[in-house]
Order: C-alpha cells, then sequence, then structure tokens
C-alpha cells in the first residue's frame, strides 16, 4: 500500500467543481464567532458537494484570512450568500421547498442515527454558535432538530466537527 499523490487524486479544477450537480443540501451558519470554523464549513461543504452555505448574523465573511487559512481555497468553490437575519431566511428556503434541520440538543430532537432522509427531499442543516447553539426563534420555525449522540462529559462537539458528522451522515443515508 502506497500514499497517493496529489496529480492521482482526480481532483476537479475549480471550474469543473462549479459546474457538477450539487447534492441537494445547504449549510446555514448561525452567529459562528470563529472564522476559522467557518473556512472549516467552506472546506466540509466542498468536499460533500454542498449546494450552498448561508452566513448569517454575526458570522464572517470571505474574503477574510482565517477564513482563508482553514477553508484552503473553498470559498472560491462554494457558493455562498450573507443573510442578516435567520428567520427571513427560514422562510425563504421552506418557500423553496426546503426541509429546515437544526442540528441542536432539544427535548424533542431526533437522533441523528434515526434521522432517516430521502432523495427526493432538499435540505437545510443550520448550526449554531459555538456558545449558545442555533438561536432560539431558528429552533420555533424549523422542522425538527437532530443531535449527534455523544457519551463523554462534554456536552457538545466543535461546530466545524458537528458538519462533517451531520453532512457525511446524511450522504451515506440518501
Amino acid at each position: 500500500m502506497r500514499k497517493l499523490k496529489l496529480d492521482e487524486l482526480g481532483r476537479l479544477s475549480v471550474e469543473e467543481f462549479k459546474n457538477i450537480d450539487k447534492n441537494n443540501f445547504i449549510v446555514i451558519l448561525d452567529n459562528i464567532r470563529s472564522m476559522m470554523n467557518v473556512g472549516s464549513a467552506f472546506r466540509i461543504c466542498d468536499a460533500f458537494n454542498a449546494e450552498k452555505i448561508y452566513l448569517v448574523g454575526i458570522t464572517g465573511t470571505p474574503p477574510h484570512r482565517e477564513i482563508q487559512k482553514t477553508a484552503l481555497g473553498a470559498t472560491e468553490t462554494v457558493a455562498w450568500e450573507y443573510v442578516e437575519n435567520i428567520l427571513v431566511l427560514i422562510e425563504k428556503l421552506k418557500q423553496q421547498n426546503y426541509e429546515i434541520l437544526a442540528v441542536e440538543q432539544t427535548d424533542n430532537s431526533v437522533f441523528l442515527p434515526q434521522f432517516k432522509p430521502t432523495s427526493d427531499q432538499k435540505y437545510a442543516f443550520i448550526f449554531g454558535n459555538e456558545v449558545e447553539g442555533v438561536s432560539t426563534e431558528a429552533i420555533k420555525e424549523v422542522s425538527n432538530c437532530l443531535e449527534i449522540p455523544q457519551f463523554g462529559t462534554k456536552h457538545s462537539l466543535n461546530v466545524s466537527v458537528s458538519i462533517g458528522i451531520v453532512i457525511w451522515d446524511y450522504l451515506t443515508k440518501i
């Protein structure tokens, strides 16, 4: 066994990537403080061929040095848009027939292994602030909340780790 070289990976060019069909999900970052987490979200969205990423509220936007540092060019490949108000965005996406899901621990959240997506449905996954999580006003407007089961003493994961887990899980199920 040998490690593949970069030229053996068969990666798409930026233009090729922009022109391929995207997976039917979007990522929403709700008031993310860390620019490095924003950059990681872009990189994950590139890796999993997301349709789009929405940056909401205080979430930083490209170009920014710390976002670029972790995104490694993904801000050039992933479609993105800044929206000031999460409720306006949720309403817009509902009108476009997205099922809106917050990734948050709530009294009625669905554990990720029990989440059963369908391939013909479009999904929007909201990931929240590193301290406060998804905003309460957003939770009141979503279809449901997804929760990543955890078994240790901590009650949360880094937001970029959560994005990777949720999107990977989703794509393996559709």
